[in-house]
């Protein structure tokens, strides 16, 4: 089976949605299908890699979003589609990309939408808020939900808005490397090159944009040092919010250290002793995944999908309870929240995830016009 997946918003220092991409294509290579990966990119350029044949069509950049492209010209899209001959279609951005469900469906070829965000969480921090933002959202998850074949959610907090609009999403819950990511990779070095003397670790580990909400973990660290803990945080991050967050934690006399994009957080991830993250629209959270599969309990956000996904290994919390939150975890014994982490990550293997897409479409082949199985 050939499975073409197309995206938007991928870049070399992205997060999320580029591990997904990427262990979702080596899981459908390894299963013995075809997968190749449309991306946007500064020319057009095809090689092959683990994860499968990556074509990249140019795509213009998006101003003041540290890099990331967008395909923008459909014929062009439509012409590398043609040459392929897709069996499946599988499309990773709800909203620039809509237009390859009716595509696909002209083409005669089954196709997913996977939803890796919440459209109203952005209406709601960027667009009109208030009740025309629910509203609103409706009707486009409406039109992506009428556009594909199926609609994929990796939580049931994702699913919700969904599911309001009378449409069927399938759930299946992305994965984490449990071999990659290890209790094995705390440094007590690292620590002391980051923390110094200081007993307690906090980390805040993804994009520095408005929607990640990264003010909270600062405002975090100041109630725990008024407090009279003795913590640092440690941003492994960039984005559009690094200078405005510097500066606030210089004027504030904070211990913050900003380490911009780290292609490899293993040792941060294992050596913390917390991780922060408060994005309140998060839909389901690689990064805090890691952090447990790494043996490091994380404090989330109450409202995001989050709390499905660290269940008794973290903490929910509004962004003024994020203080507490981090004094509950460390209340409990070192040992033993470090094992409840590890153990609640080992529920997510990339292999269930891989298997659960798999079977989705393999679903959308089954059903007349071009409906998932649920």
């Amino acid at each position: 089976m050939l499975i073409v997946r197309v995206a938007n918003f991928v870049h070399a220092t992205s997060g999320g949605l580029r591990t997904a991409l990427r262990e979702l294509g080596r899981g459908y290579q390894a299963a013995g299908h075809e997968a190749v990966l449309i991306l946007p990119g500064a020319e057009a350029g095809e090689e092959q890699t683990p994860q499968g044949r990556v074509i990249t069509v140019p795509g213009p950049a998006v101003p003041g979003l540290g890099g990331y492209r967008v395909l923008l010209n459909r014929g062009a899209v439509k012409t590398v589609l043609r040459r392929l001959g897709p069996d499946r279609i599988e499309v990773h951005d709800r909203s620039t990309l809509r237009w390859l469900g009716s595509w696909a469906r002209e083409s005669g070829v089954p196709s997913m939408m996977v939803s890796h965000e919440s459209l109203d969480g952005l209406l709601r921090l960027f667009g009109p808020g208030g009740p025309v933002a629910p509203w609103a959202a409706d009707r486009l998850n409406a039109r992506t939900a009428a556009a594909f074949g199926t609609v994929v959610c990796t939580t049931e907090w994702a699913q919700r808005e969904f599911l309001r609009v009378g449409a069927a999403p399938v759930r299946v819950p992305l994965g984490v490397d449990l071999g990659r990511f290890s209790p094995a990779g705390r440094d007590a070095g690292l620590r002391t090159g980051l923390a110094g003397t200081a007993s307690v670790m906090l980390l805040h580990c993804g994009r520095l944009s408005a929607e990640k909400e990264p003010g909270v973990s600062l405002e975090t660290l100041a109630a725990l040092r008024a407090d009279g803990l003795d913590a640092v945080l440690v941003v492994a991050g960039d984005g559009p919010l690094r200078a405005e967050l510097s500066a606030e934690a210089e004027r504030r006399r904070l211990p913050v250290r900003f380490l911009g994009h780290v292609s490899d957080p293993r040792g941060l991830l294992a050596t913390a002793d917390v991780v922060l993250a408060p994005g309140p629209i998060e839909t389901f959270g690689l990064s805090a995944l890691e952090a447990l599969a790494s043996g490091t309990p994380a404090v989330v956000r109450a409202g995001s999908a989050l709390p499905e996904v660290v269940g008794p290994a973290g903490v929910a919390a509004t962004p003024d309870g994020f203080a507490a939150a981090v004094r509950d975890l460390l209340a409990r014994p070192a040992a033993q929240r470090r094992a409840a982490a590890r153990t609640q990550a080992e529920c997510f293997p990339w292999s269930n995830a891989v298997n659960g897409f798999l079977a989705v479409h393999a679903g959308v082949a089954a059903l007349p016009g071009g409906s998932a199985a649920r």
